[in-house]
């Protein structure tokens, strides 16, 4: 059971890795285009490589920083607890986090607005007018 896993594993990491080296690449072939020089095989397989060693680590400090926090689940503020090093880095990430939350924010929202018009076909304002409307007559 423990060689079918490390064979899965492995397969996988094969893949990502990969799927990593061709964009790499990609990325390389624009600059090529833009600046009007080459990369060689070699240096494009060495910068894949360093890419998907970086983010291995990457991934393993994150999940300390979760597992730190007595946390099964990585969240934004991990993440821009490891890009604290780059100022810009953790500005953009800031950034998109907070765009993202309040995204979020508005589908929750819109939900919960439609749940609650599709419950009595009335709005909370008219659901809070009908609830004191009955008390008065109740009161009455």
């Amino acid at each position: 059971m423990e060689a079918a896993d490390g064979e899965e594993r492995l397969l996988l990491t094969q893949r990502l890795k990969a799927a990593v080296h061709y964009t790499v690449g990609c990325l390389c072939q624009d600059v090529a285009e833009d600046k009007d020089m080459q990369f060689s095989k070699q240096t494009i397989a060495a910068i894949s490589e360093i890419t998907f060693r970086q983010c291995e680590n990457f991934a393993k400090d994150l999940e300390m920083f979760a597992r730190h926090a007595k946390r099964s689940t990585v969240t934004t503020e991990d993440v821009k607890l490891l890009a604290r090093r780059s100022n810009s880095l953790l500005k953009y990430i800031t950034q998109k986090s907070e765009e993202l939350a309040s995204s979020n924010m508005e589908q929750k929202e819109k939900k919960k607005k439609k749940s609650s018009a599709a419950k009595g076909g009335r709005t909370s304002g008219e659901q809070e007018a009908a609830v004191t409307e009955s008390e008065d007559s109740n009161m009455a």
